[in-house]
């Protein structure tokens, strides 16, 4: 048998050691950077949004998912009417509201577009 197969080969090969904690550091390592680069910081995100969703209020003015800008005329618990031109008035839901805009934006613009 020792045509196929070295000698050296066939010899008993040490018991492998059981890795100890130095074996979890890496992956738990990975974890960690995982959770501060991409976790922790879109809870933030979701966070801040929540805060401003719930700060709307009529006559703020602001910017939908959609790229939409508006002026809040009317709220309720899930939706929000949004005033987007002369006597011209959508409904979108309140999760769909992206940002809010500075006061006089909604002025500035719909002014722009009238000349």
């Amino acid at each position: 048998m020792s045509f196929f197969i070295s000698d050296a080969m066939a010899a008993a090969a040490p018991a492998a050691q059981q890795p100890g904690m130095e074996g979890l550091l890496f992956p738990v390592a990975i974890l960690v950077f995982f959770y501060f680069l991409f976790l922790r910081p879109q809870a933030q995100r979701a966070k801040e949004k929540k805060q401003m969703v719930a700060a709307l209020g009529k006559g703020t003015e602001v910017v939908t998912t959609g790229g939409i800008l508006g002026k809040v005329v009317d709220l309720d618990d899930n939706f929000v009417k949004l005033e987007v031109g002369d006597n011209t008035f959508i409904q979108v839901q309140r999760q769909s509201i992206e940002s809010m805009m500075p006061k006089g934006t909604y002025k500035a613009v719909t002014k722009k577009a009238t000349v």
